[in-house]
């Protein structure tokens, strides 16, 4: 199928999205110039995979894949489940299309400080076999320990934290009925009464007893979708309390949820009215921005501007494949702007706020769009990996077709990671070495200092690949920050502060953080902000703007890790950690 679009200076190419979708998209004189390549010391990331204790082999299938159900990967979860103040790892798992039920289940790591993890699925009570994708976190029940919702293909699973090491299956009596191909979660307080709704991103009709048969792409016989199958629509269930939840029918309160191929979604202000939104990335489709109305007579009110806002394409007007998610303050203007990872042959895409709840495709003024050409782009983070005080970016790669050559599709099957460096105004492509030079078949990734030392260490989930774990060497003295909000007054759910928003100043420099839900493709992001500081920034001032737009403010040294608590006094710094 091609679909033609205008170009202004005539010249066009064919670039493929996923599934047996082409689409023309006029280039010529609107390219962007190449991205220079910088050789560095710095994102030089260590695998220590072997000596974490982490010793997993994912499963989606088989190798090769035959249909769309195998290639999505599974998600990575970060949660502190047993409450020691780091973040534990929980990996999904998934299945293959003979036994889509009966997987070799999922595995959740202790992480036991220093980059060593232990194997405590057994002791924890998770039997989970069933084939899944995204996966989120959240105090469901407001006891004060984290949950864990999993996005499955078949009825979704919500296993209960009981707060001595072990979960409890309670999806059926908490009121939760979501069957069909979920692909990502996120649990967010979205009528602002202070517990955790829940928005669920689902695919497509999919059966493995009658799949589609294959399609063809560059003369190439390939596995069929999403195109020409059919979509399911996204669910969204509000909090009732004590973890019970009633499914939120539209048009009611959601306007247009209509059926799309939903992969990932992003719960944050992006309209600076202090409320959360809902993204939803879909796969060659546009994507939906649901703005929250915050109408206090039906709180759970939601309109679809998904288009209107700027987000829903690119600049040409086209809907993209989108799979990876990210968000930073690139314009410095104090509202999140959006990266969104997509199909080899097209860019990645960065939607710059414009002001007013609007967004413009910006991504070739700041040079992140030819860098991606070639590549297949799936998780996506903006952290600062080098410490002098802007966020880089991370996109880990690989390709859904196993026939995929430079030769055949211009792309590769498995492939490295991309790393792009913030240079003043622009970001500039990275030459990395070691084991962020490695080619893979990369799905998800989480980001998270699990080692405390102050900088940002990543796990990275493969298709059908090992779980790595990929340490951060930078040795930056007392040149980061880390902050972790708790709300822990009685009844509250969102203990997290998710839609919390803070500014951070030391001297000049001036930065800004979100707490988001969703994740960089089918995880979650780490409750943790994290900040690296230019050089002389010993001492940091904070801004805390919390849901409900109350605001705190503080002062505080550089190189510690901070929890700022609220509570029915007040608000103050713990102990640093």
């Amino acid at each position: 199928m091609n679909v033609p679009r205008s170009s202004t200076c005539g010249i066009r190419h064919t670039i493929p999205l996923f599934g047996c979708l082409a689409l023309l998209v006029s280039t010529g004189c609107r390219e962007e110039p190449a991205a220079p390549v910088v050789g560095t010391g710095a994102f030089q990331f260590e695998d220590v995979t072997e000596a974490s204790g982490i010793d997993l082999v994912t499963v989606s299938g088989t190798t090769p894949s035959t249909q769309i159900l195998e290639v999505k990967g599974g998600g990575l979860a970060l949660i502190d489940f047993d409450g020691d103040g780091d973040r534990d790892l929980l990996v999904p798992n998934g299945a293959t299309l003979d036994a889509p039920d009966r997987g070799p289940g999922a595995r959740l790591f202790r992480n036991d400080g220093e980059l060593s993890f232990t194997d405590v699925t057994e002791a924890s009570g998770i039997e989970h076999r069933r084939w899944s994708f995204g996966v989120t976190v959240g105090d469901i029940d407001a006891d004060g320990h984290d949950d864990l919702y999993i996005a499955c293909f078949g009825p979704d699973v919500l296993l209960r934290n009981r707060g001595d090491g072990t979960f409890e299956d309670v999806t059926e009596v908490s009121g939760i009925n979501a069957p069909g191909w979920s692909t990502g979660a996120a649990f967010a307080d979205l009528d602002g009464d202070g517990d955790l709704d829940l928005f669920v991103t689902r695919y497509l009709d999919f059966d493995p007893r009658d799949p589609p048969p294959p399609a063809r792409f560059n003369g190439i016989e390939v596995l069929n979708g999403p195109r020409g199958l059919e979509p399911l629509a996204d669910l969204v269930f509000e909090n009732l309390g004590a973890g019970r939840f009633r499914r939120v029918e539209a048009p009611g309160a959601f306007s247009s949820i209509e059926p799309r191929f939903g992969l990932n979604l992003l719960v944050a202000d992006f309209t600076g009215d202090g409320l959360v939104d809902v993204l939803v990335g879909n796969d060659s489709q546009e994507n939906q921005l649901y703005r929250n109305e915050g109408d206090p007579r039906q709180p759970l009110r939601f309109t679809e501007v998904g288009l209107a806002s700027g987000l829903g394409t690119n600049q040409d007007g086209a809907g993209q494949a989108t799979m990876g998610l990210a968000l930073s303050d690139v314009n410095d203007d104090g509202v999140p702007d959006v990266f969104s990872s997509n199909f080899s042959s097209d860019m990645n895409t960065m939607h710059v706020s414009a002001g007013e709840g609007l967004f413009d495709d910006r991504t070739r003024r700041y040079g992140l769009g030819l860098a991606s050409r070639s590549s297949l782009g799936w998780a996506s983070g903006f952290h600062d990996l080098d410490h002098d005080g802007d966020e880089d970016l991370v996109v880990f790669n690989g390709h859904v077709y196993p026939q995929a050559t430079v030769d055949t599709m211009n792309s590769s099957y498995r492939q490295p990671p991309i790393v792009m460096e913030r240079v003043g105004p622009r970001f500039e492509q990275v030459d990395v070495i070691g084991a962020m030079a490695e080619p893979h078949c990369d799905r998800s990734a989480v980001f998270d200092d699990l080692d405390g030392d102050g900088d940002i260490d990543i796990v990275v989930s493969e298709l059908n690949g090992p779980v790595r774990i990929l340490r951060n060497p930078v040795v930056a003295g007392d040149r980061w920050l880390t902050l972790r909000l708790l709300d822990a007054r009685p009844e509250i759910g969102n203990r997290h502060a998710v839609g919390a928003q803070v500014r951070f100043r030391s001297g000049d420099w001036r930065a800004g953080r979100w707490v988001a839900a969703g994740g960089p493709f089918q995880s979650n992001w780490s409750p943790v902000m994290h900040v690296g500081l230019p050089e002389g920034g010993a001492v940091v001032e904070v801004e805390v703007r919390w849901p409900d737009g109350a605001i705190d403010t503080f002062t505080t040294p550089a190189g510690r890790h901070l929890v700022f608590e609220r509570t029915e006094q007040g608000a103050a710094l713990l102990p640093s950690e």
